[in-house]
């Protein structure tokens, strides 16, 4: 049920930030300057895109508790602006007031907002339930969690509360980030078998990339972890971030193929 759904993903955003705000605590200016998983981005400034994200995403929900709607770019952008103007201390502080202040007014909604609010996100066609708008933050946060414990612990996984969510709203994304040009013209339909949940289920990467039943006879075999599946779609897949259970099988692609194929965003 929708409900049910909402329930166990504030569950796991409030997991997540109290695991996360613990290590952001003891961090020093030297931590904070540290490269993060995301290239570009040093570890502030990673917490910075999740504080100000945080603070988007509560002024979202109250417009559509309030109903006077999503705040607009104007506001995002104002935001944005000051977030980045703070000093990598003001962004590990702020980030630890904002994303609290969000999971907290997550955790404050009623059975009935939990099941009938509709939030519009800004970005999307049509407002979207609580399942929905808490499971897209779910997704940011935990990946971007990611980015920060792997700047100091080269085989940090993804949260495992958020995974097994994460992975059964991963196939929305893939057509939006799988680039299968990069395949140079072959098209590939792999079997696909994760672990911590098991899964299985196929991933065809024609003209596009999609989530497809398993395939009968697929051109190759992918067993992995399910939350190195989650980052391989989202970037997260450098050669010393796989574990060494992850397998490919079928000589059609290779682990390298399937990094270009998701490139990151």
């Amino acid at each position: 049920m929708t409900t049910d759904r909402a329930e166990a993903t504030i569950k796991a955003l409030r997991t997540g930030h109290d695991e996360l705000a613990a290590l952001v605590r003891d961090f020093t200016a030297d931590d904070l300057a540290r490269p993060s998983g995301a290239l570009e981005w040093d570890i502030s400034q990673v917490l910075s895109h999740l504080g100000s994200g945080a603070e988007i995403g509560l002024a979202t929900l109250e417009g559509a508790l309030e109903g006077t709607g999503n705040p607009g770019g104007e506001f995002n952008q104002s935001v944005w602006a000051r977030w980045n103007a703070m000093s990598p201390a003001e962004r590990a502080e702020g980030f630890l007031t904002a994303n609290e202040a969000l999971v907290l007014r997550y955790e404050r909604l009623d059975a009935a907002a939990r099941a009938d609010l509709r939030i519009d996100l800004g970005f999307l066609p049509a407002p979207v339930d609580v399942a929905t708008a808490g499971g897209l933050r779910l997704s940011e946060f935990t990946h971007h969690a990611w980015d920060v414990k792997v700047g100091f612990d080269p085989t940090a996984a993804l949260a495992p509360e958020a995974t097994e969510l994460l992975l059964d709203q991963v196939g929305l994304l893939i057509g939006f980030v799988g680039k299968p040009a990069a395949l140079d013209g072959r098209q590939v339909t792999l079997a696909v078998q994760v672990t911590s949940p098991d899964r299985s289920f196929g991933l065809a990467l024609l003209d596009t990339a999609a989530i497809t039943d398993t395939p009968a006879e697929p051109d190759a075999v992918l067993t992995a972890p399910a939350e190195w599946w989650l980052r391989v779609v989202t970037g997260r897949h450098a050669p010393h971030h796989t574990p060494a259970t992850v397998a490919l099988t079928g000589g059609t692609i290779t682990l390298d193929d399937l990094r270009r194929v998701f490139p990151g965003f």
